[in-house]
């Protein structure tokens, strides 16, 4: 049995590249998305990240729907925390009313930065403790029922933007649980919970007017290549970035090496193969393997993919070796 498959990104700023550079290279990656027939392309909201050019979440999506015609287009996600559920209302209303309905809301709990940035942002960390609270109101002004509110989305009331709850731990699986909304892990950086966050939802789960059944996003990794050499080269941008940010450093995505070797520590190198242990490196062939593997054992609904690395001739090459994993469910 064939799943769909959906690109996540974070439009990556290569290194001594600009984000004007990063966000046309992004287009170049949401149309070939389209092209072979990945079933939605979200990008991820982050701040005070010089390496990230999707800080602007809804403003990028409006270009990236321009740019294509087909494709759901969505945010994975929106870190709700940082924002008035009003205003992400009105935006993705607005996106609606551009694009249709391809639009999807995924919402994060997390906010998606530093403490300080958050302050700029003029939040409080203890606003992620509203979070269910928050979700329920968006659901609300973007539902049929705020007709007679004193407040309403304009554009967003009426529009029913399908919405996501994303996570890593057991609070976003019961949240979605409880509300009846389909939910994505972040199983691409934090898997530690994954299969106990997958059952919780999906034995906590109540029908709702938004959903009848659970629905299950896994994220993941995925780097194909020609050859093993290539794949685990260009893969080292990957592991270099996530050891850059353990240490409390910020950068554009770094070049790939030809060995991480006296670049990171063992307990480094061992914290880095844990996190990003839901990855897929390889030829055709070998990750076709493990993917099935993967699939087999969790059982997703969708898995949605990302490849946040430095060439972006290789997260081309990537993508256009997928449909060769036949293992994906298309739209041709």
């Amino acid at each position: 049995m064939s799943i769909p498959l959906s690109f996540l990104d974070l439009a990556p700023v290569p290194e001594g590249s600009t984000a004007a550079k990063g966000i046309e290279q992004t287009v170049q990656i949401a149309k070939l998305a389209e092209q072979i027939g990945l079933k939605r392309y979200w990008l991820a909201e982050h701040h005070n990240m010089p390496g990230i050019a999707s800080a602007a979440t809804s403003v990028l999506l409006s270009h990236i729907g321009s740019q294509t015609s087909r494709i759901r287009i969505g945010s994975g996600g929106v870190m709700l925390p940082n924002h008035a559920p009003l205003m992400v209302a009105e935006q993705f209303g607005t996106l609606q009313a551009l694009y249709g309905d391809r639009i999807d809301l995924g919402l994060g709990r997390a906010p998606g930065t530093d403490g300080a940035t958050f302050r700029a942002l003029r939040r409080q960390m203890q606003d992620a403790d509203r979070f269910p609270q928050d979700v329920q109101e968006l659901l609300f002004f973007l539902g049929k029922d705020s007709d007679t509110s004193p407040v309403q989305a304009f554009p967003g009331a009426n529009s029913n933007v399908p919405v996501w709850i994303l996570g890593s731990s057991l609070f976003g699986a019961t949240l979605a649980a409880k509300l009846g909304l389909p939910y994505a892990f972040a199983s691409h950086f934090a898997p530690c919970m994954m299969t106990q966050a997958i059952a919780t939802y999906r034995e906590q789960f109540e029908p709702s007017e938004y959903l009848a059944a659970p629905y299950v996003m896994l994220a993941a990794n995925l780097l194909l290549a020609d050859d093993e050499a290539s794949a685990r080269y260009h893969f080292t941008s990957s592991q270099q970035s996530f050891v850059r940010l353990r240490r409390g450093g910020r950068g554009q995505i770094p070049r790939p090496v030809a060995s991480m070797d006296g670049f990171w520590s063992t307990a480094e190198q061992a914290m880095v193969d844990e996190a990003l242990s839901v990855s897929f490196v390889g030829t055709v062939p070998r990750v076709q393997t493990l993917l099935h593997h993967f699939i087999d054992e969790h059982q997703p609904d969708e898995m949605i993919v990302t490849a946040n690395i430095y060439e972006q001739s290789a997260r081309l090459r990537s993508l256009e070796l997928v449909p060769e994993l036949k293992i994906f469910e298309l739209v041709n």
